[in-house]
């Protein structure tokens, strides 16, 4: 989490402190509520970006030259929508596999369609019919992510589907 986020995390612990004392139940209620979709949010993100780090660190002990980059913060477009968060790019030789996830945070952000938590983009460089859209959805007590390819097919985004890409990004 960076300095703005963590700033915003505590200004809005405050904010929803004064609403409770004074009496507003319903702002505390919804401060409560972003407070949890904001923590689902970061977790989730932090497992999608971290998971790819892992694979490519792991491909990187049997074949050298794999080049990781993160940027923090990064913004990106979705279906009008500006999203806040971090790029990741995985690097070998000429390919090269991007990783964009976040969420929208102030209003001039604009919204996620369809109930989304957070949006991710997988861009595979020179093999776009590969990319795929990630939408993090509530399920129960934890997200999921739902992954859809250009051509409308769905499916979960699990470790399968992230070790599925990354075999795609090595070319195997």
């Amino acid at each position: 989490m960076n300095e703005l986020d963590q700033m915003w995390s505590q200004m809005l612990e405050e904010a929803r402190l004064a609403a409770r004392s004074s009496g507003r139940s319903d702002v505390a209620d919804y401060l409560d509520l972003k407070a949890r979709n904001d923590a689902m949010r970061q977790t989730s993100v932090r497992w999608l970006l971290e998971s790819f780090i892992e694979i490519a660190a792991e491909a990187n002990r049997r074949t050298s030259g794999i080049d990781i980059e993160r940027e923090d913060p990064h913004n990106f477009p979705h279906a009008g929508a500006n999203i806040a968060g971090t790029r990741l790019k995985i690097k070998h030789g000429v390919r090269c596999l991007t990783v964009e996830a976040g969420w929208t945070r102030t209003p001039a952000d604009g919204f996620m369609r369809g109930g989304a938590l957070a949006i991710a983009k997988i861009s595979h460089f020179g093999i776009s019919k590969m990319n795929a859209d990630l939408t993090l959805k509530p399920s129960g007590e934890s997200p999921i992510w739902i992954a859809t390819y250009q051509d409308g097919a769905t499916t979960d985004a699990d470790s399968d589907f992230l070790q599925q890409h990354f075999s795609i990004f090595l070319g195997l």
